[in-house]
């Protein structure tokens, strides 16, 4: 996105965070907070009216958590991309996260110009995660890591591509350009892709992938 502003949507229960957070982007030329919510049902609401280019979402609000939201958000065909930014570094979180449609998961302890970096990467279209949780990732889909090395050598040679782009974090978007196809081949690729590899999402297959390779 680098030829226009990014639109960001915050949601933390915490004024205190969702200012810092602004005054940190606000930093950029390229960024901009067009709203905050500090609960599910209002950032539901938001997301809706003012479609932002990403979502950054906290997991433990009161009401309606970070998870619940994020999974409404997706059956309600909420396209944004959505980063969760949390102090939580449990694994069930993390996995539940990815589970439900996230495109990134990043701690709230990084340093300010890390945080900017990692949302910057996440705007242009890449996957985003913080490294020690991609660990937790790995250890979560290594069972049947055998079958599924077998089943990547029947993989066509596009599906095998698409899947090596995909570990480098890029977007159907950014894949369709990078392999010069269309947005809708891609989505068909990586639903095709996911089904044979028996895997729940694209964060989970560049996670298998890179260790994988």
């Amino acid at each position: 996105m680098a030829d226009k502003i990014a639109t960001l949507l915050l949601v933390d229960d915490h004024p205190l965070l969702r200012k810092g957070l602004s005054q940190l982007i606000e930093l950029e030329d390229d960024l901009k907070v067009i709203a905050e919510a500090s609960n599910g049902e209002k950032a539901i609401e938001l997301a809706l009216e003012h479609k932002p280019d990403l979502i950054l979402l906290d997991l433990n609000m009161k009401g309606m958590d970070g998870l619940e939201t994020l999974k409404a958000m997706r059956e309600a065909q909420i396209e944004s991309r959505i980063i969760i930014l949390t102090v939580s570094d449990n694994d069930e979180d993390v996995i539940c996260a990815i589970t439900y449609g996230a495109d990134g998961y990043l701690l709230k302890d990084m340093d300010p110009e890390e945080t900017l970096q990692k949302i910057k990467e996440a705007t242009s279209g890449k996957m985003v995660i913080s490294e020690k949780l991609t660990q937790i990732l790995a250890g979560a889909i290594r069972k049947g890591e055998n079958s599924r090395a077998n089943i990547l050598a029947r993989l066509t040679s596009r599906e095998h591509e698409i899947l090596k782009q995909i570990a480098k974090g890029l977007s159907n978007k950014l894949i369709a350009q990078e392999l010069n196809i269309s947005d809708s081949t891609v989505k068909v690729h990586v639903k095709h892709i996911l089904k044979k590899l028996g895997l729940r999402s694209r964060v989970e297959a560049a996670v298998w992938m890179v260790h994988q390779n």
